[in-house]
């Protein structure tokens, strides 16, 4: 694997501009399990519940399913991939992430320019007036005795942050997505199965536009045949190696 990391490394040095698509897998070093892998989410759940139709017609238990998933990410702390792309964009060889995930670990690890096209867990919102609250507002009006939340402002239900399945993206988030996937000359995907749309589809354009593609994931995707590089393994291991060898090749002393 070492000649994949030094390959990758030399990569990041002599792009002009680095974009990095990452999602669940990057975060399951973290403790929070992904969706579509061996020990997924998906295996053990119902991914109806994931759904606007099911959050509609039965919110409190869309509301209990996502309070145990709002535990395991209050709680949860970056790992060393996200560490690692946090040391990229320091080092000014990161442009953006663009991430599938709602934890917001990479905003944790330090990372300034991120945009999450599904979302977060940071916030509720109003499904009939749209106002935006803080998660720690929404688990306070639960507290208080009203579940599934309801909206302080207008008595609308309220919803995670998180986009749902058959929910539309954020358009700001979708067209800084696509702007970035346009602009870039290296898109890295890290620990995504590349089957979700549109976020399968941003590597698909970076290459249309002429950019090199790497993909880091436990498992295969869809894409690896269009990819430069595809490693399997730890994302942990793989970015810290990383960057200890691109900042050898920058000639940088220290972390």
């Amino acid at each position: 694997m070492s000649k994949e990391i030094d390959r990758i490394a030399e990569m990041i040095v002599s792009s002009k501009r680095v974009v990095v698509l990452t999602g669940a897998g990057i975060s399951t070093e973290s403790g929070i399990p992904d969706f579509r892998g061996p020990q997924g989410l998906w295996k053990r759940v119902d991914p109806k519940i994931g759904t606007i139709e099911f959050f509609r017609e039965h919110p409190d238990e869309f509301w209990r399913f996502q309070l145990d998933r709002l535990k395991e990410m209050m709680k949860a702390q970056p790992n060393r991939a996200h560490y690692a792309l946090a040391e990229l964009e320091k080092m000014g060889k990161l442009s953006a992430i663009i991430t599938q995930n709602v934890d917001s670990l990479h905003f944790k690890a330090g990372s300034k320019n991120v945009i999450e096209i599904h979302g977060n867990l940071r916030t509720a919102k109003c499904i009939e007036c749209g106002k935006v609250i803080s998660i720690e507002e929404a688990l306070k009006i639960i507290e208080e005795g009203v579940f599934p939340p309801k909206c302080r402002t207008c008595g609308g239900l309220l919803k995670t942050g998180s986009v749902l399945f058959n929910e539309p993206i954020p358009e700001e988030a979708l067209t800084r997505a696509y702007m970035e996937s346009e602009m870039c000359d290296l898109m890295m995907a890290i620990g995504t199965s590349l089957q979700v749309y549109p976020a399968a589809y941003l590597p698909v354009i970076a290459k249309r536009k002429g950019a090199k593609f790497i993909i880091i994931n436990m498992e295969p995707t869809p894409l690896d045949e269009i990819a430069d590089i595809v490693v399997h393994g730890k994302a942990g291991d793989i970015l810290t190696a990383v960057v200890e060898k691109v900042k050898e090749k920058l000639g940088v002393k220290g972390s």
